[in-house]
């Protein structure tokens, strides 16, 4: 998707979320701020979108995310368990009704036969509802497709998402 029509996307999406007064706080390892970068590049964010997290590390994931060690040692830090504890932990630490995380491999490297190059996992938490939406998906392209479809991505699930509240 071509960089105006994701900002167009963007901006639909921050004017339904401006209506019902949902704040939103990102959490990006792999897109690297990009989905934060989408979002506050429409005029007038700032009244819903309240802040986001750059975590590519592993460190950086529990330090300001409060995810716990064991999990990403476990899980590894492309999962749906750290996309979920992302989520939570963003949220934890934001002033928003809604965290979205991203974490996968976005290559060229770092793939491998069980977590490839392009693997994807995008979660969002919510104040309002106990369980975390979790959502696995393996992008096609090179490292800047990998990242722009996972920004895509999670403008859409956040539009869909907005119809429960």
């Amino acid at each position: 998707m071509s960089t105006k029509k994701m900002q167009k996307k963007a901006e639909k999406l921050l004017t339904s979320y401006r209506k019902k007064k949902l704040k939103l706080v990102t959490a990006e390892s792999c897109t690297g701020g990009m989905l934060a970068t989408t979002l506050t590049g429409v005029p007038g964010a700032s009244d819903v979108f309240e802040r986001g997290f750059v975590t590519y590390s592993d460190a950086s994931k529990a330090d300001l995310l409060g995810v716990p060690t064991t999990t990403i040692a476990r899980h590894g830090s492309v999962s749906a368990e750290v996309a979920e504890a992302m989520a939570r932990g963003a949220l934890d630490h934001a002033n928003a009704d809604l965290a979205i995380a991203i974490t996968g491999v976005a290559g060229p490297g770092g793939g491998t036969k069980k977590k490839p190059v392009g693997l994807v996992y995008l979660a969002v938490a919510s104040r309002h509802y106990k369980d975390a939406v979790v959502e696995k998906r393996t992008f096609k392209g090179k490292r800047d497709a990998v990242r722009s479809r996972s920004v895509d991505r999670s403008l859409t699930i956040l539009k869909k998402l907005q119809a429960f509240f």
